[in-house]
């Protein structure tokens, strides 16, 4: 199965697990924002939704919660810059998985803690390109741009070298807490989450670890048009190049 076709089922799949966005109060001064999902405007939860309920909240102190199987490279940069911009302290939690793009929003927060057990996940990123030699010779043009602008959120975060973090996305490479710890990513590690666990297919992945892919399949999956996704997956890419 070619990596187009992976995408395709993940998103498929992905589109059966219930929505997690949500605002806990945790006393007067934090609350807790949950990202339980993948990170899209079409089949997950969307930046706007994310924004807008950052924006909303005053406290001193966020909490943001992520077990998500990443996303959409734009919508996450969105993400990233409001919290980037907030006025509150915010501390980013990995419960369960920070993969693609969810990994550079978590480590744009001030602090950064991981549950043992968890991973996080970085790679060079993707995209689907429909039309002639010229589209696809765009496309693989805003991908190269796309990984420099996402090498230096790395190599800010961790200290490490260009060349490091450019091996580490082309080979998607899975962290454990310890691993990201030790490599700059994380801060602390936390000796459990809040109980989140794997329901994402993550067949899209090359490299996802046996222990997230070979828990139990995620709930049904819906029924889809695979050629409305695939217009869909056409029409955003030529909209972002």
């Amino acid at each position: 199965m070619d990596r187009s076709n992976r995408l395709l089922n993940l998103i498929r799949d992905n589109l059966a697990a219930p929505r997690e966005l949500r605002v806990v109060d945790q006393g007067e001064d934090e609350k807790v924002l949950y990202i339980y999902d993948p990170i899209d405007a079409f089949w997950g939860v969307s930046a706007q939704a994310i924004v807008k309920a950052l924006n909303a909240i005053t406290v001193p102190r966020i909490h943001l919660r992520i077990n998500s199987p990443g996303g959409d490279v734009f919508e996450a940069r969105a993400i990233v810059t409001a919290i980037k911009e907030h006025k509150s302290t915010i501390v980013a939690h990995i419960d369960g998985i920070a993969a693609s793009a969810a990994s550079w929003i978590a480590i744009a927060a001030k602090e950064v803690e991981m549950a043992d057990g968890a991973f996080l996940m970085i790679h060079q990123s993707w995209g689907l390109a429909m039309g002639n030699s010229e589209d696809m010779l765009a496309m693989a043009g805003l991908l190269e741009k796309v990984d420099l602008t996402i090498v230096d959120e790395y190599r800010k975060r961790t200290g490490k070298t260009k060349q490091e973090i450019e091996d580490w996305m082309a080979a998607e490479t899975w962290f454990t807490a310890a691993e990201a710890k030790a490599a700059g990513f994380v801060d602390s590690i936390a000796a459990t989450g809040a109980n989140a666990s794997n329901t994402w297919n993550l067949t899209a992945y090359a490299k996802a670890p046996k222990a997230l892919t070979e828990r139990p399949a995620s709930p049904a999956a819906l029924s889809y048009d695979r050629e409305a996704l695939e217009r869909k997956l056409g029409l955003f890419e030529k909209i972002a190049a």
